[in-house]
């Protein structure tokens, strides 16, 4: 841990929040249905989708309707990537020719990308024609993040209406989000990509002789990189065009690539926490919220640090060199160009922010750096976390943070307003409960399972329990990062998880939307001296306590087990 890397973790947070007021007026105004600059231009062909489409642009949806609306789409539009992938090989835009992807891959492929988990089980340019990366996974990037934010509006507006029986429009949503924010904002960003080295083309791949042997040929993968690098950072996908994603020089080829990554990651989940303020009419409540994801994202950022600052236990004793930032640390998975403190960044925030993309193997942290990787995902990824799913995650907190306020000083509890009743709560602790249940349940049954389960482990004990654990959180979370040690490209794993994914996003987002509609119904009632003030310090320390207290019940036994067992062994290697 040393000076510079304080100063890059303190730059980093400056820009970051710097970017929370305009982005966060932005997006209201856009999900308002408010006038942005880019009416002029957007307005017409807004207008000519809801005529095309048969949209009443003026007519509101009931949560139900919402949610099988979300339902619907996400359904047919996960089918057509499945077709995609099926049948690649018949298909243009295949210039080296790959083959169709087999039932099983394409199953959790189409499912990765349509939870907005990008989970990968298969190397992209192995694997995936131009026109799958392209018509498949890249439009769903732009869905999955849409369909993400949508609901987080839909939940506010809950918070903000008062006797409404409707919560917006998912088609006029939808519309809104990918016209007005996500398309332009990924076209500027991979213009801005393709200025720092990143392909964007059609090329087949180059092959070249290698400088050792003349007679060894080396392809070199190319493609349209920049728009899928674009939509898979700014909207928390991850799901990288090459096997090593942004650890990839086509993928991230610059110390200034590489600040645009971990900044763009953040900017829509963190800019929507001053949305939440500005569309209830009280943007402290806002500030409490993005301060509450801060400091546990900070708490988590400053422990990876620490433990990758430190030499591999395994190896403790042994000098390490490469590293400017850090040296000594454990180097073992990071990238020399950026540095332990980057590489520990990148990683906090891509668990932290339901992206797989990472510049570092989780594989290769220390077991503390692990855990703490694991724990984010397992908190919700209320710290800042996906776009749109960060922000409904850590708004269920806030409901049951307020409805336990409320029991401590014996009368009703309000949020805004608004009444917190048994209702409210029982959809709350829904969400809550589905999280561990999907994970808890699969990982049992593939750890006791010798054959479909621990046959794929490349790692036995300890990290061995942990890298299956992890696999099924990172899917039910949404998140789509690895801890590498686990081939999940058998016919088990891919269908598991695929259903995992599925349940972790779809069954988490009901609960959101009927609590919203409920919501919505309500009268607001005026504050009084009982009522807990939601926008102060008091209030973000109460809601940091809720969520590491929900944590610790639901995930203990396995939140710790294997990364502190593996921990605990290797000290006791170093002893004896």
């Amino acid at each position: 841990m040393t000076a510079n890397g304080w100063l890059q973790f303190s730059i980093f947070c400056l820009i970051l929040l710097a970017t929370v007021r305009p982005v966060g007026i932005y997006l209201a105004r856009v999900l308002e249905g408010e006038r942005t600059w880019l009416d002029p231009v957007l307005r017409p062909f807004e207008r000519l989708i809801y005529k095309l489409c048969g949209v009443n642009a003026k007519q509101e949806m009931n949560w139900r309707e919402y949610a099988f609306a979300m339902l619907g789409f996400s359904a047919v539009s996960m089918l057509l990537t499945y077709g995609i992938e099926r049948l690649q090989a018949h298909l243009p835009w295949n210039p080296q020719g790959l083959a169709n992807v087999g039932p099983d891959l394409a199953w959790n492929t189409a499912a990765s990308f349509t939870t907005n988990t990008n989970w990968q089980s298969y190397v992209p340019e192995a694997t995936m024609s131009y026109l799958t990366e392209m018509a498949g996974l890249a439009i769903h990037n732009f869905y999955s993040a849409a369909v993400g934010i949508v609901v987080a509006i839909a939940l506010i507006r809950g918070i903000k209406r008062t006797t409404s029986g409707t919560i917006g429009n998912f088609w006029v949503d939808m519309t809104r989000t990918l016209l007005y924010v996500l398309a332009p904002a990924s076209i500027i960003y991979a213009l801005l990509l393709v200025a720092q080295g990143v392909p964007q083309n059609f090329h087949a791949y180059t092959t070249a002789h290698t400088l050792e042997q003349s007679s060894q040929i080396q392809t070199i993968g190319q493609g349209p990189v920049a728009s899928q690098e674009a939509i898979k950072m700014l909207g928390t996908n991850g799901g990288g065009f090459f096997n090593a994603n942004s650890a990839h020089p086509f993928e991230n080829p610059t110390p200034l690539s590489n600040l645009f990554q971990i900044l763009s990651i953040f900017i829509i989940p963190a800019g929507l926490t001053y949305t939440l303020g500005r569309m209830t009419g009280s943007p402290g409540h806002g500030w409490a919220v993005l301060a509450a994801m801060f400091v546990l994202f900070a708490a988590g950022f400053t422990t990876v640090y620490w433990a990758e600052s430190h030499p591999h236990l395994l190896i403790h004793g042994a000098a390490q060199t490469g590293s400017a930032t850090a040296p000594g640390g454990n180097m073992e998975g990071k990238e020399v160009r950026n540095g332990i403190t980057e590489s520990a960044l990148f990683a906090t925030i891509t668990t932290d922010a339901s992206c797989g993309a990472v510049n570092t193997m989780h594989d290769s942290l220390t077991p503390l750096g692990g855990m703490v990787v694991l724990t984010n995902i397992m908190l919700g990824e209320v710290v800042f976390g996906g776009v749109g799913s960060g922000l409904y995650g850590i708004l269920i907190m806030v409901v049951l943070s307020v409805f336990i306020a409320g029991l401590m000083v014996g009368r009703t509890p309000e949020y805004l307003g608004k009444k917190i009743e048994s209702y409210d709560v029982k959809m709350s602790m829904l969400y809550v409960l589905i999280f561990p249940l999907i994970i808890l349940s699969l990982t049992a049954a593939f750890v006791l399972s010798p054959t479909i389960g621990l046959s794929s482990l490349a790692n036995q004990g300890p990290h061995g329990l942990t890298e299956i654990l992890y696999a099924f959180t990172s899917g039910a979370g949404n998140n789509g990062s690895a801890f590498a040690g686990l081939n999940a490209n058998t016919w088990w794993y891919n269908v598991a998880l695929g259903w995992d994914m599925l349940f972790g996003r779809l069954f988490m987002m009901i609960p959101v939307l009927a609590l919203a509609g409920n919501l919505a119904q309500k009268k607001s009632v005026p504050p009084s001296p009982g009522t807990f003030p939601v926008n102060t310090a008091l209030f973000t320390v109460l809601l940091i306590g809720v969520i590491i207290i929900l944590g610790a019940l639901t995930f203990f036994p396995a939140l710790s087990l294997g990364p502190i067992l593996e921990h605990l062994v290797l000290k006791a290697g170093q002893v004896f």
